[in-house]
């Protein structure tokens, strides 16, 4: 089963669509990989150009965010940019239907939790890591002098699809 979790980045933040997640000007790429240095370049922050060149961006493997996290168009580049960045978790209170499912395609655990428990890993500060025990459905953060548990829910098929690395792995698996 593939593993999920690592060093977390927080965009505090509701709404982030797929136009901010990768930029439409990118669309005619034909690999994931030329994706790779434009994820959210184009999103704003407090009135502020997200600074992607920052250390604990760069090596992020879990985003924790707010609500209708991938809203927008349906692209499946959106997703992509994430993958091809070493994203493997995105944890927030909701996110746009098609774009949720096509995180779990791609292998990419999409976590949803109540606002209560995003507010809460919101107050973590330093260096945050999140683990996920998928089998067990808890997310487990860690900064330096604090941890706490979390809970999740999937339901059987996608705990399935994400655990296989996504669905052209759980089809070979399966088929």
């Amino acid at each position: 089963m593939k593993k999920f979790g690592g060093p977390a980045f927080f965009i505090n933040r509701d709404d982030i669509n797929t136009d901010e997640i990768i930029p439409a000007k990118y669309l005619t790429e034909i690999t994931k990989r030329a994706l790779q240095p434009h994820l959210l370049e184009d999103l704003i922050l407090d009135g502020k150009a997200f600074d992607t060149s920052a250390p604990a961006f760069q090596k992020a493997q879990v985003l924790v965010t707010r609500s209708n996290f991938g809203c927008g168009s349906s692209r499946e580049h959106a997703v992509w940019a994430l993958e091809v960045n070493d994203i493997n978790v995105v944890i927030g209170t909701s996110f746009a239907r098609i774009f949720r499912q096509n995180m779990f395609n791609c292998g990419i655990l999409a976590i949803e939790l109540a606002e209560n428990d995003v507010n809460q890993l919101l107050t973590f500060s330093g260096e945050i890591t999140i683990d996920i025990d998928l089998e067990n459905e808890k997310i487990i953060a860690k900064s330096d002098d604090h941890t706490e548990e979390f809970t999740f829910s999937l339901n059987p098929f996608d705990k399935e699809l994400v655990g296989a690395g996504g669905w052209l792995a759980y089809a070979d698996q399966k088929y």
